[in-house]
């Protein structure tokens, strides 16, 4: 009897072990699952910002023409400006502000390449941070994963575009001078580094601009991912 109980007791165990561990199997495919939407929606998230970013950047007018990203003079130089102007000068200021920013649009469609590959290089934990994160979790991202190398790539085409205008060589002899006298920064005080560092700037507001758009409206995206993974953000 004592053993036909045992019998009895040690089934009813068994069934309910494999029952745990068939629920506990349920609940990791579906959080597997749910970092697996994570993933495909994240990676969504960032080629739209990517391609929306570069589209309206790398053309004719997308730094000159766009205010919130239009490279100025740096700092001081950007002050005196309004006296060259005073004295008839202002088409040589002009003249310097439009092929800065004519290098930063030339630059710009470089960087398609690389911020594709960071998208599909992105882990499942780098999505579920960005899922997890504020608003700017997308941007933080590519420029975490991207500035650095497209700074290299940007550089020698920001070069050779200011090389064509002379008075790139004013700019750095004005801006050397302005820097010895704290008027410009160091980083700033040689043209073709500070177009490099604007234009990326300007590359990763633009995509936060539109990261903050999917977040605040995924629906209005179309993408069924999309609405899914950032509906609730």
């Amino acid at each position: 009897m004592q053993r036909r109980q045992f019998t009895t007791s040690l089934a009813t165990l068994t069934l309910a072990r494999a029952s745990c561990l068939a629920l506990l199997a349920e609940a990791t495919n579906a959080f597997a699952l749910s970092e697996s939407d994570a993933a495909t929606g994240v990676r969504a998230a960032l080629s739209r910002g990517a391609d929306s970013a570069v589209a309206l950047l790398g053309k004719p007018g997308g730094f000159l023409d766009n205010p919130q990203v239009r490279i100025p003079l740096p700092g001081a130089l950007n002050s005196a400006a309004s006296m060259l102007r005073a004295i008839g000068q202002g088409h040589r200021v002009d003249d310097l502000v439009n092929s800065m920013n004519r290098a930063a649009e030339q630059a710009v469609p470089e960087a398609k390449p690389l911020l594709v590959n960071a998208v599909k290089a992105m882990s499942v934990e780098d999505a579920v941070k960005i899922v997890r994160g504020g608003d700017t979790s997308v941007t933080d991202f590519f420029a975490g994963k991207t500035r650095a190398p497209l700074g290299e790539k940007f550089l020698p085409i920001v070069t050779t575009e200011t090389q064509k205008v002379s008075l790139a060589a004013k700019y750095d002899a004005v801006a050397s001078k302005g820097s010895s006298f704290g008027l410009v920064r160091p980083e700033d005080a040689n043209v073709e580094q500070y177009v490099t560092r604007k234009a990326l700037d300007g590359l990763y507001f633009m995509i936060g601009q539109e990261e903050k758009k999917i977040r605040a409206d995924p629906m209005a995206t179309g993408s069924a991912i999309l609405k899914s993974v950032f509906g609730g953000h």
